[in-house]
This record gives C-alpha cells, structure tokens and sequence, in this order.
C-alpha cells in the first residue's frame, strides 16, 4: 500500500527556504511534496555568505558539481578565518579547517608546543605550523589529498559566495526536482481549534495553502513558530551584545584571500569576505556603544577599495527560540535563532536543521518523541556555538574601548567556564561527539589569543627538548616548502571555476 505523502509548505524563501526545498525535493520525493511561498516585496539578508566545510556535503549529496557552483554564485575558497585584533591590537590568527601539525599523533601537537612555550623557547606562532595556516597566508590553494600521514592532507575548505546568487540556483534545482513556487505574501495562519495545529496560511490575494507539515523560513519575523505558536524566545544579548550590522561591498584591490578576515574593531568587529567579482564588508557592533551613524563611516573609512553601494543596515538578537519545532511548524534558520556571523555558522544551522528533519521526517501525524529529538539536537548546536563565539570575546586583555571592558569582564555561562578551567589547567578540550568546532578549532582561539595553559599531557615530556625544538623547526620548513609548490588562488578560480552571470 504506498502511503499518501506529507504535503510540506514552506514560508519564505531566500537561503534558508531554498536550502531546505532543494532538500526535500530532491532526497524525499517520495515521501512528501514541497510547495515554497515567499513575496518578492520581502527583502532577503543577503550581504555575503561565507561557510563551514560541512555545506561540501550538503552539496554532495544534493549532486551539486562543485565547479559549477561556485561559478554560478562568483564563489571563492576558503581555508579558515583570520582574527586581527582580538587578544590586543596588534595580534593576528588563523582558526583553520584543518590541523595543527601533521595530525593523527597519539598526542595532540598543541601539548608539545604548549610545553616548550611555558619553557621560554622561541617559537614561531602555532598557525605557521599548520598546512591550512600557511596556504592560506600565502593566497594559495589547492584540493586536499586523500593520502593520510601527508601534510596535503590535513586541512579542509569551505567557500565564499554571493549569498543573492545562491537562493536562485537552489530554486532552479529544487524546482527541477518538483518543488512548487508561489508567488505572495501571508497575511494570516489557520490553527486547529482542538490541537493548535497550524492547518493552512492564507495569501494576500485569498488563496489558501493547506499543509501537513510547515517549515517556517520567513527571517527574523520567525511567523509562524514566534508569531502564531509564541514559543519564547532565549535572549543571550548579555554574552554577545552586538546587535546590529553595517554591510556594505566594495570593489577588490587587493589578494583575493581564501579566508575570511575578522578585524576587531571599537564596538565589535569587521567582517572580510572575498568573492570572485567583488569584496563584501560588514561592520558589526553593539549598539549600546557606537551610534549607527558612526558604524557606518567607520566600515566606509575601513574598506579598501571604491564601494559599490552604500552602507545598509541590519539589526538582530542573539538567542534562540526555546524549541524549533512545535506541533507540526519547524523553523529553519533566523526564524529559529542567530547567532552573530562571527564563525559563519548561519548556513551551517540551516543545513543541521535540514539534515536532522530528514532524518526525523514524519508521516502525517509527527510523534512526540521525534520533535524531541530534533529540538534537543538543534538546542545543542546553538548552545556550543554561542560558548564558542563568547569565547572570541571574553578571551581578551583589551581595554580600549567600553565594548571591550565589558565583554573581558563579563560574567559567562558556566559551560564555557568549565572548559577554560580545563584548558588552562591541562591543555585539555573538551570533546563531543556531535557539535561544529572540534579540538583544532578552540585551539587556535585559545592560543590565538593568549590564553597559554598552565600544563600539559604529561607523555609530551618523554622526548628531548632539543629533538622537540629540531622536530618544530622541520616542520615549519617543510610546510613552506610544501606550500610553495601549491597554484596562486586566484589562477586557480580562474582555471577551475571562473564565474558566470547567473541565468
């Protein structure tokens, strides 16, 4: 008997709604049909996207070629993200994709490093003793290789693309695949009187759209989930005050970097990222500490080359709703929670969300337990997230601004409190089995940015300091020399993925 499939309605598009229709269109076709509505009149936060190296198997597995890809939204590689300014002005930092040293060791490299730092050696900084730090200091890149015990590697990649470019090429493949577009705007959400389901949206022009399942991409305005269920939302403004953006793209005169740069500004920081035909910016900051007016002639004054529109405004909260789904209406993105670009982890909640309700996809009558499963792995990636970017701001000596003397003095959630007694005691970090950053990632935040524990595994202190020193010395050269034999970034995009106009 083949079961009748759940009927998906999606409200909003842009990345999220197209994410998630190009998904489901394409990996559950049998199972439901997809119907996305969302209104040209409504805007999209497109300023520029750069990504974790997970969106590589979400397109993987959609059988998205990578080369057309990123020719189609103008995409750039990227190896890491670079931190300037964040532990004092003057320091500079890349949390890579990838490992330090050469990986795959009984111990960690961090420990060896760690014991000839706290013994007075000399060493070069842990990131040039990275194969991803190095490539990417150098503006090279090239694939990583599958032979493991090789420097090649140890590293992987996400990109950079035009955020406005990447909704539109999901829409193709997702109409492709079956999904349905509607042109509209909702004005009003039908519930059942009995079980507060949501039943059915209605359009501005009168059209009613019934549903079985409804997946709430409508943005910050979260309609359905925030709106019409009222399910709370967690404010977390006290960990990560900044609370708006200035965006803003420019014309790109300098190395087309495959790396995103965030440059510790006053109230906040400055967002970099590179594309194939311009460069995007961003100014984010808390606005209990500079006037919007004085954000956006410091991004103006900070850009570096011939802007290309002028300064717009965004505002948000850090936070997220107590529970994304609820009933039969799952939110998928802002309409979920944000957390502020500083990791670019915005496409990489999408993507969780997406993979968790595919995995959890009900028939027509969802299961309690299976919503719970959801929400509790949903709840637990924002939770890491947000320790991870307090972290970044927490983890400072700077006292130069009123921003930056409350964020080094703030009081922190006990999780992220726990783990930095851990690491300063022992070099330990602590390890999950689910969650975005693992070891390398709170390495590099943690050394980047001053914090030298105190001890380390103590089986880093079987081999000779002087064998150690030859060890570290060998391996900086080796990298380098590696590296140079890597192709510029810049001739590679332009061999393998040379943009074109989106059709």
């Amino acid at each position: 008997m083949t079961q009748e499939r759940v009927r998906v309605v999606i409200v909003g598009g842009g990345t999220a709604g197209w994410m998630a229709g190009a998904a489901l269109a394409r990996l559950l076709s049998g199972q439901c049909t997809v119907r996305l509505i969302e209104s040209e009149a409504i805007g999209v936060v497109g300023v520029g996207e750069a990504t974790l190296p997970h969106i590589r198997a979400f397109n993987e597995r959609l059988g998205i070629p990578e080369a057309e890809f990123m020719a189609r939204t103008r995409a750039t590689f990227k190896l890491g993200i670079e931190f300037r300014d964040w532990g004092r002005i003057g320091d500079s930092y890349i949390h890579p994709f990838g490992t330090f040293g050469r990986g795959g060791g009984a111990i960690d490299f961090h420990h060896y490093w760690t014991r000839l730092a706290r013994e007075g050696h000399e060493l070069p900084p842990l990131d040039a003793l990275s194969y991803a730090c190095t490539l990417a200091r150098e503006a090279r890149f090239d694939h990583p290789v599958r032979d493991a015990g090789t420097l090649p590697s140890t590293f992987g990649y996400a990109y950079q693309f035009d955020a406005l470019l990447f909704a539109p090429y999901l829409r193709g493949l997702a109409e492709e695949a079956g999904a349905m577009r509607t042109e509209g705007m909702v004005i009003d959400v039908e519930r059942d009187g009995e079980t507060g389901l949501v039943r059915a949206v209605v359009l501005a022009d009168g059209e009613r759209v019934e549903g079985d399942l409804f997946i709430d991409c409508s943005g910050f305005r979260s309609l359905l989930l925030g709106q019409t269920l009222e399910e709370p939302f967690e404010d977390w403004s006290k960990w990560l005050p900044t609370d708006r953006a200035v965006a803003m793209p420019c014309r790109t005169e300098t190395a087309v970097t495959p790396y995103t740069s965030a440059i510790a500004m006053p109230a906040g920081w400055r967002w970099r990222i590179p594309l194939q035909h311009r460069t995007g910016n961003g100014y984010v900051y808390a606005s209990d500490f500079i006037a919007d007016a004085d954000a956006a002639r410091a991004l103006e004054a900070a850009v570096e080359g011939e802007k290309l529109a002028e300064p717009r405004l965004l505002r948000f909260k850090a936070g997220r709703r107590r529970r994304s789904w609820v009933g039969n209406c799952v939110a998928i993105g802002l309409a979920s929670g944000f957390l502020e670009p500083l990791e670019s982890t915005s496409i990489y909640l999408v993507q969780q969300a997406i993979t968790a309700l595919i995995e959890l996809f009900p028939d027509k009558r969802a299961g309690a337990s299976d919503r719970d499963e959801f929400n509790r792995i949903i709840d637990l990636e924002y939770d890491r997230i947000r320790d991870f970017l307090i972290l970044h701001y927490h983890a400072t000596t700077r006292d130069d601004s009123p921003f930056w003397n409350y964020v080094r003095t703030m009081e922190i959630p006990d999780s992220l409190g726990e783990k930095l007694d851990l690491w300063r005691r022992r070099a330990r970090v602590v390890k999950y089995r689910e969650g975005v950053f693992l070891d390398a990632s709170w390495i590099a935040v943690y050394l980047g940015q001053g914090i030298v524990p105190e001890g380390w595994d103590p089986r880093a202190d079987v081999a000779g300091t002087p064998e150690l020193l030859r060890a570290v010395g060998d391996l900086r050269s080796e990298i380098a020399s590696e590296v140079a034999t890597r192709p510029d970034h810049r001739g590679f995009l332009e061999r393998y993925c040379p943009m074109v106009d989106a059709a």
